[in-house]
């Protein structure tokens, strides 16, 4: 069984016991989420198709933790001029695990 699920602006193919990093969340490690933008819902051979949402199915999920990604470098030159700026940035994330999907 596998699910494909709206998780803040981005689409994400679960299943049950799949840990995975999404966007920051602002929530505490080991608070329940319940995901309700269920765009499909697979179990087997019988596929639902949501015309946007699947009605009535929901994907629970359970907060692990916070972290960062690794960095990446952010490097700007124009050649012949002496312009060159460095920079690093590293992305946020929240890891959750989910629990259940329900139809």
């Amino acid at each position: 069984m596998y699910a494909v699920v709206k998780i803040s602006k981005q689409q994400f193919r679960v299943s049950p016991d799949l840990t995975l990093q999404v966007p920051l969340m602002a929530n505490e490690v080991g608070d329940q989420l319940t995901f309700d933008e269920v765009l499909l819902l697979a179990d087997g051979d019988d596929v639902k198709v949501g015309a946007p949402t699947v009605a009535g199915a929901t994907v629970a999920a359970e907060v692990v933790g916070h972290g960062r990604s690794r960095k990446i470098i952010v490097f700007k030159k124009k050649r012949r001029k002496n312009y060159r700026r460095k920079n690093g940035h590293r992305q946020p994330y929240t890891e959750i695990r989910i629990t259940g999907i329900s139809a």
